[in-house]
């Protein structure tokens, strides 16, 4: 937000017909357009509405900013005066330095809905729900504290709050969380489940301590809208039909890869659904569980009580079941155990973080599992990325540029920006999956020299399809950009 106000500049934002009284019974002042984004100050969380709806009459998306509610009515009086009498007021200093926090604090513990944290904090929920972010950021700053949202993947600045509002912010999210409020110096992990706008939301809350205080990361985990089917995962016809003669195997390990937020869990959710049926038992271990399955057995991992992937797995084999999911390979004794498993009749799915398919092989042999075991027992590997979709509000085609002629497409499909993707161009995202399979020459392969770079060529040789070669082929469709595709997948 810029540290002077130009009147003049804020009335040319505003169009000639909008009515000023609007923005004085909101509370809500237009401060500048930034980078395409409405930045709107407003004097609490019951001002982030009306920014929203003013955000909606100018077409813009809207980033929203704290100030003093006497600054705010200051500078629209001022607005009154440069409409009526065209003249240029003097520009005045704006003070953040207010600390409002010996008022807020008080309201922390209190169950009464109207108190001003908790309307912030209802806010801040209500708004990233809206906008369909997966995570909320409460980052404190030197002298203030910024509020991020995580949407497709890319995190977005949505409001700078005064310092004098971290303590009650946080404790407030604390109390919710039940997470100790009287230890401020190490991580702690909680959870909260709320109802917003109908939705039954889990929000998992991480804390950890920094320089500059206790910063919060909430994950939004919405029940209705975090389970996809097979189909719904963006896999062209072919590659679903390969997935599903790969799932459908009696027995074997399938492993998937790929960073944090890559929607593993998504896909092996998506996996279990369609596998779990009356005539079969499916158990998980898991950290955390993100979602109920019905038909599935689930277990959270829990260490301090001596729950570990390990030995949830180990309890697993002895419950009779016929699909074992693992929430992550995470050590060589699990890897080990899931790789028995699979030797003895069981269909185990689980994770590992590699950069892509073939390398999934030496990661386990460097954990410790013996090559001619895995490769008596892998069924495949599939990494997957996830890439944002082009808005199908502002899309619009046109010819390739020179860098995209330059992997042989002509036309492609881009997002202009518009209040539905908050200017972005980009709403939703979609998989790109590269699948890796074992056939006898490729077991073979493994047993004798588990290397990737061998283990590549050969999987080359074979038609795979790398991350980068997919995602190419949902540029061509109109689905993506390449530019996003080089982001995630690399070139």
């Amino acid at each position: 937000m810029p540290s002077r106000l130009d009147l003049e500049a804020i009335n040319r934002i505003v169009p000639d017909g909008f009515p000023l009284d609007l923005l004085r019974r909101w509370h809500v002042l237009p401060l500048e357009v930034r980078d395409g984004t409405l930045v709107v100050g407003v004097s609490g969380p019951e001002g982030v509405g009306y920014a929203q709806a003013l955000g909606s009459e100018l077409d813009l998306p809207v980033e929203v900013e704290l100030m003093p509610l006497s600054a705010i009515e200051e500078a629209i009086n001022g607005l009154f005066e440069v409409r009526s009498s065209g003249v240029r007021p003097v520009e005045g200093e704006l003070d953040f330095g207010e600390d409002i926090s010996g008022v807020l604090r008080e309201e922390v513990l209190t169950d009464q809905v109207d108190a001003p944290i908790i309307r912030l904090v209802n806010a801040i929920l209500a708004e990233a729900v809206k906008e369909r972010a997966s995570d909320v950021h409460i980052e404190p700053q030197e002298g203030e504290v910024l509020v991020r949202y995580r949407i497709d993947g890319v995190l977005h600045p949505k409001l700078r709050l005064p310092k004098g509002y971290q303590a009650p912010l946080i404790t407030r999210l604390k109390v919710m969380a039940r997470m100790d409020l009287g230890e401020r110096f190490v991580p702690q992990d909680g959870r909260i489940a709320i109802s917003i706008g109908g939705k039954e939301i889990d929000v998992r809350v991480g804390l950890i301590p920094t320089q500059f205080g206790e910063r919060l990361t909430l994950r939004l985990l919405d029940k209705e809208r975090g389970l996809l089917s097979l189909e719904e995962l963006g896999m062209e016809e072919e590659e679903l039909s390969r997935f599903r003669r790969m799932i459908g195997r009696p027995w074997g390990m399938i492993l998937f890869t790929g960073p944090t937020g890559s929607g593993k869990t998504t896909t092996l959710y998506a996996i279990l659904r369609e596998l779990a049926k009356p005539g079969v038992n499916v158990i998980t271990i898991e950290d955390p569980i993100e979602y109920a399955l019905p038909g599935v057995s689930q277990i959270q991992v829990n260490e301090k009580a001596g729950l570990t992937f390990a030995s949830g797995l180990r309890s697993i084999l002895r419950s009779d079941p016929d699909i074992v999911m693992v929430g992550e390979m995470r050590d060589g004794e699990t890897a080990r155990i899931g790789v028995q498993a699979a030797l003895t009749g069981h269909l185990v799915l689980s994770t590992l973080h590699t950069n892509d398919s073939p390398s999934a092989v030496a990661r386990l042999v460097d954990m410790g599992v013996e090559p001619f075991l895995l490769s008596s027992c892998l069924v495949g590997v599939v990494a997957q990325r996830l890439v944002r979709t082009v808005c199908p509000h502002c899309a619009r085609p046109r010819e390739a540029d020179q860098l995209e002629s330059s992997f042989g497409l002509k036309r492609v499909v881009e997002g202009v920006g518009c209040a539905r993707c908050l200017g972005t161009g980009y709403l939703g995202r979609v998989g790109l999956y590269e699948q890796f399979l074992v056939d006898e020459e490729m077991a073979d392969l493994i047993a004798r020299d588990p290397s990737t770079s061998a283990i590549r060529a050969l999987a080359r040789r074979k038609g795979l399809k790398t991350l980068f070669e997919v995602g190419l082929l949902k540029v061509e469709r109109g689905i993506t950009t390449l530019a996003e595709v080089m982001r995630v997948a690399g070139g």
